[in-house]
């Protein structure tokens, strides 16, 4: 059974499965088998060019996979949320305490402070101020407006 694998399975097969799950994952919509898809293509592609074992191809499409997936909820999901503060009340961010961490030069009373405790996932926010600030004061949150915080020295 193994040496029929070795010898009918092809790279046209691995990129056709690729594509058959990228079709489900748009019919699903479970953004899960589009890591599994692209895994495939790679490995078709792979494949196209250096020849490998029928279990050496599972074997990296498995590897690949949880690389890929792994990637994403590492490294390039965390940028994707939405840091928007429309949808949330006012009373987890008021009164909240933070650190300057960033002070813009061009512009009097901006930058980025930081949160001890991260805030809807984030602990780095965007703030205007009233007055002067400098790296390293302690702000306290006043009031949001659209997605900046507005913020005072404590």
């Amino acid at each position: 059974m193994l040496e029929w694998l070795n010898t009918s399975i092809v790279y046209w097969h691995w990129l056709v499965f690729g594509l058959l799950l990228a079709t489900l994952e748009i019919m699903l919509f479970s953004f899960f088998l589009l890591w599994f898809g692209l895994s495939a293509i790679i490995i078709g592609l792979l494949l196209w060019f250096v020849p490998m074992t029928f279990s050496i191809q599972v074997m990296s499409w498995i590897s690949l996979s949880i690389l890929i997936i792994y990637s994403w909820f590492k490294h390039l999901s965390p940028y994707l949320k939405n840091k928007s503060l429309e949808e949330i009340p006012e009373e987890v961010i008021l009164g909240q305490v933070g650190l300057v961490i960033e002070a813009h030069l061009g512009h009097k009373g901006k930058g980025v402070l930081r949160f001890s405790v991260p805030i809807l996932g984030t602990d780095e926010w965007s703030f205007s101020c009233d007055e002067e600030i400098e790296v390293g004061q302690r702000v306290i949150v006043e009031k949001i407006t659209q997605n900046n915080l507005l913020v005072s020295i404590k």
